[in-house]
């Protein structure tokens, strides 16, 4: 963890541009300023395989790159309605290509805290938790925090 040798603390969020996830960065950044701790907003994607199979090990590069500069819009975006105006300079931007939750797990290895909305983009209605926020409730290596709601109060 990031805090161990007096280091300041690490909140890992995930972020898809979801209502939710932009509720679980205002969540985040509300408990880094009462912390003190950093954040670091972490936006993962996949190249998907053939009809819902896994997905492929690289993107080809035309892909990847657009797709790069699609994902750091969407960060920019969440983060800014999730500060709303406020000193957003704290929050560290993180893409990254994998599958969300592998990508988010892999992530909280170094972190002090990992935050998520109850579910993003793929949620199907009447969902509690989706599918990602579970494999990190049962995988991650520090604890989790499952903020729900689009309100992130």
């Amino acid at each position: 963890m990031s805090s161990e040798g007096g280091g300041q603390e690490l909140v890992v969020v995930g972020v898809d541009g979801s209502a939710e996830s932009v509720a679980a960065l205002r969540w985040a950044a509300r408990y880094a300023t009462a912390a003190g701790a950093r954040v670091q907003a972490l936006l993962a994607w996949h190249y998907p395989g053939a009809v819902g199979g896994p997905p492929e090990g690289v993107a080809p590069e035309a892909i990847r790159a657009q797709t790069d500069e699609q994902m750091h819009q969407t960060l920019d975006e969440a983060i800014a309605k999730a500060y709303e105006g406020q000193e957003a300079a704290g929050a560290e931007k993180i893409t990254a290509y994998g599958h969300p939750a592998q990508v988010l797990i892999e992530a909280s290895r170094e972190a002090d805290l990992l935050v998520l909305g109850s579910h993003g983009h793929g949620a199907f209605t009447g969902m509690l938790v989706g599918s990602v926020s579970i494999h990190c409730v049962t995988g991650a290596f520090c604890p989790v925090v499952v903020v729900r709601g689009s309100d992130g109060g």
